[in-house]
């Protein structure tokens, strides 16, 4: 079978990440890495051990590639997405897929009058346990949803020297901690539940109100230090820690929490969903564990094992019950989907991963979370 050739745009953190999950799955090549000058992109090329180094630019006018990953800062997200599918490539961006609404729906509309493929990259879907949640959810384990109660936590920022691009509204938008992993959480609470999110109510703390920009690069996560005359102090605008109410389109409420400034909280997303007939408990750092609460019977813990899990979750699962997969897991599993699309040769009618629309849908939702914190007052979707 003829080999699907592949470029990644942006090699810092989760560049590399979606190179990994490619490598693990037969018939792709990634053939090409792409950074915004020439010395850079041949740096990282050899480092990754890919075989070809361009510009931006130089990638599109290659016609034997035929899809697209973007994993550049947010605000690149719109034009590069744009740009591929002008030029007849198949996309994977990276969240948020723009900076704002209307040029989130101008690359919907877009992907869908080219034809091709088009996705978003909110791989904690892809969980076998998150989809194991889903599943019962439509086989009417859980009931009707009374509430739902999120979290996702995290401390890489947490010290007045930790510094980033996401830190800069120009390069990240109006919105951080929720823009950058409060759309997870709030992708898997409408994923899961089947409901639409359709008020909020949000209010935003920004902790260090002012952060000290290192002037040497760092990459996210390193935990590096530098000395005190390597920073410059920089005002900050954008949101630490964010508590959002909820009202979904059932008529019941719930909650969610986001904060990069909790210390000894690397990167956990809890989920607590309950419904008429059982709750659901789940948490990123646990990934393989799935608690099911019940009323008048004992608790469930289930483990994950694919003979134990329903077929749309076993899927999902690569090796027996008692090895455990993890975060990197998740892409190569939404990049299997995916690259079956592309194979194809088009978007399916009704695409099993997130697609340009879920990323549309997610913007929609952090700009009225936005507004509301804004206007300190319930905001309709």
């Amino acid at each position: 079978m003829k080999k699907i050739k592949t470029a990644i745009v942006g090699t810092g953190f989760i560049g590399p990440a979606h190179l990994e999950a490619l490598r693990r799955l037969p018939f792709i090549e990634v053939t090409a890495v792409c950074e915004v000058n020439i010395d850079l992109a041949k740096e990282k090329a050899n480092q990754l051990g890919i075989p070809n180094a361009f510009t931006f630019e130089e990638m599109l006018k290659q016609t034997d590639i035929d899809v697209v990953h973007i994993c550049t800062p947010n605000f690149l997200h719109f034009s590069q997405s744009k740009a591929a599918l002008l030029a007849g490539k198949h996309v994977v961006c990276e969240k948020p897929l723009a900076t704002n609404i209307e040029e989130a729906e101008e690359l919907v509309a877009l992907a869908k009058e080219k034809g091709l493929v088009n996705a978003v990259h909110f791989n904690l879907r892809y969980y076998p346990l998150v989809r194991q949640m889903k599943t019962m959810r439509e086989n009417g384990d859980l009931g009707e949803v009374y509430s739902v109660m999120g979290s996702y936590l995290q401390d890489w920022l947490f010290l007045q020297t930790d510094y980033n691009w996401r830190l800069e509204p120009d390069k990240s938008g109006d919105s951080r901690a929720i823009a950058d992993i409060g759309s997870h959480l709030l992708d898997i609470t409408e994923y899961v539940t089947g409901l639409k999110v359709t008020e909020v109510m949000a209010d935003f703390s920004t902790v260090h109100k002012t952060r000290l920009k290192p002037l040497k690069p760092l990459e996210t996560y390193s935990g590096k230090m530098l000395d005190a005359s390597d920073y410059a102090e920089v005002p900050i605008n954008t949101e630490d820690h964010a508590s959002v109410l909820l009202r979904f389109d059932n008529g019941n409420k719930g909650s969610v929490t986001v904060s990069q400034v909790n210390a000894g909280r690397k990167n956990r997303l809890n989920i607590e969903i309950s419904g008429s007939k059982a709750n659901f408990e789940w948490c990123s750092e646990r990934p393989n564990e799935l608690w099911i609460g019940k009323r008048e019977t004992a608790n469930h813990h289930l483990m994950k094992d694919p003979s134990l899990l329903a077929k749309e979750a076993s899927a999902l699962v690569s090796f027996p019950g008692g090895h455990n997969e993890g975060f990197p897991d998740t892409s190569k599993q939404l990049f299997k989907e995916v690259y079956a699309a592309i194979r194809e040769g088009k978007q399916p009618e009704k695409p099993s991963f997130p697609t340009f629309a879920d990323g549309l849908r997610e913007l929609l939702i952090c700009e009225r979370i936005i507004e509301s914190h804004r206007k300190q007052a319930w905001v309709k979707i």
